[in-house]
C-alpha cells in the first residue's frame, strides 16, 4: 500500500508496550442492524489483525481490555454469550498464537470466569509460556481499583506476618504485588469509539503512557489505524516529568 503510514514509522522507536481499550462493539452491531453479540463476534477479527500487526512491528507487549469487572453487570444473556465466545476464541486462536511465537498472559480476577473459559485460558497460557515473541495480555474480569485494593491487602498481610516492613514499601515493591508483575508499563494507550476516558483500566501502570483516542469503532480498527496511532505517538515528546531542555542534554 503506497500511502500506508507504515513507511513513515521509525522502526527504532516502536513502543514496547501498547494497551488497548477495545470499545464500540455494541454500537457497531446496532449500526449494522444486528444484536450486540454479533458485534463482539466481529471484534475478534480486529483482535487477530492487531495482534498480527503488533507482532510484525516488533511491539513486545499488547494488552487488550477484554472484560472488566463492571461488565459482569451487563444483561445475563450477553455475559453468557461473551463467555462462550471467549472460550471458543481462545481454543481456536491458540494454535496460531503458538505457531507465531506469541505468549499469552491474563490479568484480573480470573476465578470469576466460567470453568470452561478458565480451563481453555490456562491450557493456552501453559502451551505458549516459553514463546519469545509478542506477549499478548488479556485483561479479563479486570478493574484497576480492584487490582490496587487486592495488592494493598496482600502488602498488609505481609507486613503483619513480618515478611516485609512498612519502611520497605516503595513504588517498585508495590508493582510486584500487582497482577501486571513482570510486565512493563504501557507506552501507549489506544481507546476506540470516541470515548475519552480510561474506564478503570491500568490506572497505576498508565501514569506516563501517551493516550490516543479515535472515533473508529473497534470492529473497524485495522492495521492502518494502529500505524496511525504509533505515528502520532512517535511525534510526541515524552518528558516523564522533566523539561524538554533536559531531554535534549541527555
Amino acid at each position: 500500500m503506497e500511502n500506508s503510514l507504515l513507511h513513515q514509522i521509525d522502526k527504532t522507536r516502536i513502543p514496547r508496550h501498547v494497551a488497548v481499550i477495545m470499545d464500540g462493539n455494541g454500537r457497531w452491531a446496532t449500526q449494522q442492524g444486528f444484536n450486540r453479540v454479533y458485534g463482539h463476534n466481529q471484534a475478534l477479527k480486529a483482535v487477530r489483525e492487531i495482534t498480527e500487526t503488533a507482532s510484525e512491528l516488533g511491539i513486545q507487549y499488547l494488552t487488550l481490555y477484554t472484560f472488566s469487572i463492571e461488565n459482569w453487570g451487563r444483561p445475563s444473556d450477553e455475559i453468557t454469550a461473551l463467555m462462550e465466545l471467549l472460550a471458543s476464541a481462545i481454543e481456536k486462536e491458540t494454535p496460531s498464537l503458538h505457531k507465531n511465537n506469541v505468549r499469552l498472559l491474563a490479568i484480573g480476577e480470573e476465578e470469576r470466569l466460567p470453568e470452561a473459559a478458565r480451563k481453555k485460558l490456562d491450557a493456552s497460557m501453559k502451551l505458549t509460556a516459553n514463546n519469545a515473541g509478542l506477549t499478548l495480555v488479556l485483561a479479563l474480569s479486570y478493574s484497576s481499583r480492584w487490582e490496587i485494593i487486592h495488592a494493598t491487602k496482600k502488602i498488609c498481610q505481609d507486613v503483619l506476618s513480618g515478611a516485609i516492613t512498612v519502611d520497605s514499601i516503595n513504588d517498585k515493591m508495590f508493582e510486584s504485588y500487582l497482577t501486571t508483575k513482570g510486565i512493563p508499563d504501557p507506552d501507549l494507550l489506544i481507546r476506540t469509539s470516541g470515548e475519552l476516558r480510561i474506564s478503570n483500566f491500568l490506572l497505576w501502570q498508565l501514569a506516563y503512557a501517551e493516550l490516543y483516542f479515535t472515533e473508529t469503532l473497534w470492529p473497524d480498527f485495522k492495521k492502518e489505524d494502529l500505524y496511525k496511532a504509533i505515528f502520532e505517538y512517535q511525534n510526541r515528546e515524552r518528558r516523564f516529568g522533566k523539561t524538554g531542555e533536559q531531554l535534549k542534554t541527555h
